[in-house]
């Protein structure tokens, strides 16, 4: 079993890159910039943005999963 308190550092940490990563996303959206610097910038931001929403989606099925599994 994953401990709980593990569980909420790891949810607390992925909200907060999450929050990270839209923000840099909306101030590259925000620049107008259309370089390859920004479009692959955009690119792999959005791709670790995925990542961590799935990254959080998996971590809050589990605490559900845990949840069941206890009462």
């Amino acid at each position: 079993n994953i401990d709980q308190k593990l569980i909420e550092e790891g949810t607390a940490q992925l909200t907060s890159e999450i929050q990270v990563l839209e923000a840099w996303l909306l101030e590259l959206d925000s620049s107008n910039g259309k370089d390859s610097e920004v479009i692959a910038a955009k690119k792999s931001y959005n791709d670790m943005l995925r990542s961590r929403k799935e990254m959080l989606s998996t971590l809050a099925r589990q605490t559900k999963l845990q949840t069941v599994a206890t009462d």
